[in-house]
This record gives C-alpha cells, sequence and structure tokens, in this order.
C-alpha cells in the first residue's frame, strides 16, 4: 500500500479538522500477529515508542484507556489508582467493538464513540513522538506526544508494570 493510496481513517480526519500533523503508515497484518510488537517490527522502529489502546472497566469509573508502550503490560494496581477505583481489568474482547467502535488490532484513543478517561504511560515523555492505531488494521499513526496528549486530554502516568 503506497502513501498515495491509503484511506483516510476517521481518526486522521479529526486530526485534519483539528490541525494537527501527523503521518499515516502503513504496515502488513498477520492476523496470527496482533501484537504491537509485530506493529513495531514491521515498521522497522523501536517498541518503546510504538503504543498499543487498552480499554479498561473499573470499580467506580466505569471504563478508561491506557495508552502504553507496545511490548509492556498495564499494572492494574497502579492504573485503578489513577483512574480513582480500586480495582480493574481489561474490558471482555467482545465489548471493544460496540464499545468503543473500534476492533483489537486497530484501537485509537481518538475518535471512540465516546470519550473516556484516557492515560498514557509516562515513558512517551521520552520521545518526540510516538506511534499509536490510525483506527484499522494496517495503518498506524505517526503523530507528536505532546499534541496527542493535549488534543485527546490524557492524562500521564506511571502505568506499567515495572518488569519487562
Amino acid at each position: 500500500m503506497s502513501a498515495k493510496n491509503i484511506t483516510k481513517t476517521n481518526v486522521a480526519r479529526l486530526l485534519d479538522a483539528a490541525g494537527i500533523d501527523y503521518e499515516l503508515i502503513p504496515y502488513t497484518v498477520s492476523e496470527d500477529d496482533l501484537s504491537a510488537v509485530h506493529v513495531a517490527a514491521e515498521l522497522g522502529e523501536d517498541i518503546d515508542c510504538v503504543f498499543k489502546t487498552l480499554v479498561l472497566e473499573g470499580d467506580k469509573v466505569k471504563n478508561f484507556v491506557c495508552v502504553i508502550p507496545g511490548a509492556m503490560e498495564v499494572d492494574l494496581k497502579k492504573a485503578a489508582k489513577v483512574s480513582g477505583n480500586k480495582s480493574c481489568e481489561l474490558i471482555p474482547m467482545k465489548n471493544l467493538l460496540p464499545l468503543t467502535g473500534y476492533i483489537r488490532g486497530g484501537c485509537c484513543p481518538i475518535g471512540m464513540k465516546k470519550p473516556f478517561p484516557t492515560y498514557i504511560d509516562e515513558s512517551c515523555t521520552l520521545f518526540d513522538t510516538i506511534f499509536i492505531s490510525a483506527g484499522v488494521r494496517g495503518l498506524q499513526l505517526k503523530i507528536s506526544t505532546d499534541a496527542l496528549v493535549k488534543y485527546v486530554g490524557m492524562t500521564v502516568a506511571d502505568i506499567v508494570s515495572s518488569s519487562r
């Protein structure tokens, strides 16, 4: 897929409307491996700057979003604390599309069906730009970290497990 043949996603249209610069970067999807690690390898990028979007549910704040480096795991205790919950867990996969409008491997913190409190791991501050899903499998968004955090209204926090 050449850059000229890329169909703009809803995410791209929202960023265009907001006047935010970004780059759409296609990659080859593997139905056997939808991981961010695979995406980073396809892009030839450091896995630490390729972020994945996870949707969680808490005991107090029903749904919230965590955006973390692709090879890391969300620390549920840290995520619960920062989101105002006592406990939380990942939502069941079957709930992802109805809740967000996105499928696994194409979930983006921009343009969900409704806004949710969103937290991004503090490691994002190590990079001027990061990669996130552009809202569909096979397309990543390269965007200024600061612009993403500001546009979505993300809270920067320590939300990943310490061990790798």
